[in-house]
């Protein structure tokens, strides 16, 4: 089956993307014939970020999703959201794809089940 969690909000501040890291972290430890796919909107952009320094203690939205990635899962960000907010693709997290409104589109049509944060 396959799995698309869309996160909108930003990496910090909420604990939308966490909340939506750790589910997709849980589905692949407990499910590892599931396809997951993370797309990034809005704000959250943010969370493909490479070098992101977080307080001793506190959860890393960049370690969390080099795990989805480190166990097959796919990560693509919206390149308006990026260029929006004035990010190019070298500042992202390696294998985390620029990406387009067709390319959303798709993953969401041929997902079983779309998770949106």
């Amino acid at each position: 089956m396959k799995y698309l969690i869309v996160i909108n909000d930003a990496p910090y501040g909420t604990e939308k993307a966490y909340n939506a890291l750790r589910l997709g972290l849980q589905m692949q430890k407990d499910y590892k014939e599931i396809e997951l796919r993370i797309f990034l909107l809005a704000d959250s952009v943010g969370c493909a970020v490479l070098n992101q320094v977080t307080p001793q203690g506190y959860y890393n939205i960049e370690r969390m999703l080099k795990g989805i990635i480190g166990r097959g899962g796919k990560v693509k960000a919206c390149g308006t959201c990026l260029d929006a907010r004035g990010l190019t693709s070298t500042q992202l997290i390696e294998r985390v794809e620029k990406s387009n409104l067709a390319e959303f589109t798709a993953w969401s049509v041929e997902s079983d089940r779309v998770i949106t944060f």
